[in-house]
């Protein structure tokens, strides 16, 4: 975005408030630099929706390298002449910063498994390949980086989680029902905009391809899944707290890995009101307003050297 765009438009895409109403309570260095993340993963995104739109397939192919690189190696990419990759590399050094190695390497991971999604999108949007319902779910739960939002509640609880509360059924489910969530509320807001764009990645998208349902169906569809993601995580809410009531068990540790189970556990409810307001607040869904339903106003092809 040149300087002029960002004047206009960065503080109405809201990125940076989504992440202040979903990690509540985090040190102010840990929301910043989680929210500065945040505002990053958007442009890779619309760098990677560009470089579709333009065929850029040397382009980000070469990203999609550099950024494997800047993330295993934060420190020798801090001054990487593509931004994109200094950014990440900025993040990632300051994320890994806050808890112990075992964390940034989960993260890590968890990431590298991020940028390969992306690129399998980066080919089927090529293609045209829309793919079915059960592989696009499996496919968004990468690219809308489950693990990744659900690894940064630990951060902000200040406080790693041991392996055996991380994957610890009624907690795992939680916090998969959260991301969820977001992905297909994310997806029922986007429906127009990625119907416009003749994009291939979206359930909605993939319910009309694939299952025969008309656009309509489809839209109930999406806020049947929505829905259920809020009742079900009601439920299982109740088991997560009583999980932490039984780490509690009265040792110091303990105190403190229940209480950072239950930080977790109500930033992921947070995560439902956040995305929420997310959607009906940022520009970047407002597309009734736009001249090009298909490609928000705050895209500007000429600053990437594109005609």
């Amino acid at each position: 975005m040149p300087p002029d765009k960002v004047a206009e438009y960065a503080d109405g895409l809201c990125y940076t408030d989504l992440m202040a109403g979903y990690y509540l309570g985090a040190p102010d260095e840990v929301l910043q630099a989680i929210a500065d993340y945040s505002a990053w993963f958007f442009v890779w995104d619309d760098r990677h929706d560009r470089d579709v739109v333009h065929g850029r397939v040397k382009a980000w192919r070469q990203l999609r390298f550099r950024l494997h690189a800047a993330l295993d190696a934060p420190a020798e990419h801090l001054h990487h002449r593509d931004p994109l990759v200094a950014g990440l590399a900025d993040s990632a050094g300051r994320l890994f910063s806050f808890l112990p190695g075992t964390w940034g390497a989960r993260f890590t991971r968890h990431f590298h498994a991020v940028i390969e999604a992306y690129d399998r999108e980066f080919r089927n949007r090529l293609e045209g390949r829309v793919p079915g319902v059960d592989e696009y779910l499996a496919l968004r739960r990468l690219t809308f980086a489950h693990w990744i939002w659900t690894d940064l509640l630990e951060p902000s609880a200040g406080c790693e989680l041991p392996d055996p509360v991380r994957k610890h059924p009624a907690y795992r489910r939680a916090a998969v029902l959260s991301q969820e969530f977001a992905a297909w509320y994310n997806d029922l807001c986007s429906l127009p905009k990625e119907i416009a764009g003749d994009e291939v990645h979206n359930l909605g998208i993939s319910l009309i391809t694939h299952e025969g349902l008309t656009l309509e169906e489809a839209v109930e569809e999406l806020r049947r899944r929505v829905e259920e993601c809020i009742s079900e995580f009601l439920v299982v809410e109740q088991d997560v707290l009583r999980l932490a009531d039984r780490l509690d068990d009265g040792t110091v540790h303990g105190k403190e890995l229940g209480a950072a189970v239950r930080t977790c556990l109500a930033n992921m409810r947070n995560w439902f009101s956040s995305v929420y307001w997310f959607h009906h607040e940022s520009g970047r869904y407002m597309v009734d307003s736009w001249d090009d339903r298909s490609t928000p106003p705050y895209v500007n092809n000429e600053a990437a050297g594109e005609k």
